[in-house]
């Protein structure tokens, strides 16, 4: 499992890189430096990815937190992407009305 001082640590290189945590999550580190944080699962079969937001903005802990979440909700069936787009879409509606 990842620290906060190796994620810190981690050096750009040419291509992006996966840092591996626990449970499919992951840190992201892109050529110029930044640090986004990612999840791989699979529902129905499928491959998905997940994006929680940037690093240090989003810390080890919180990044953690959300990946759990997102389990629970794979654990009861649901997609959480598919529940994420649902929740953007009710909110973008409201605000426009």
């Amino acid at each position: 499992m990842l620290s906060d001082a190796k994620i810190r640590a981690a050096k750009p290189r040419d291509k992006a890189c996966k840092l591996a945590d626990s449970h499919g999550l992951y840190p992201l580190v892109r050529p110029n430096g930044s640090k986004l944080w990612k999840w791989n699962y699979a529902f129905d079969g499928v491959r998905k990815t997940m994006a929680f937001g940037s690093y240090p903005a989003v810390s080890l802990a919180a990044a953690r937190g959300k990946r759990d979440g997102a389990r629970a909700q794979l654990d009861e069936g649901r997609d959480p992407s598919s529940i994420r787009k649902l929740i953007k879409g009710a909110a973008t509606h409201y605000l426009h009305h």
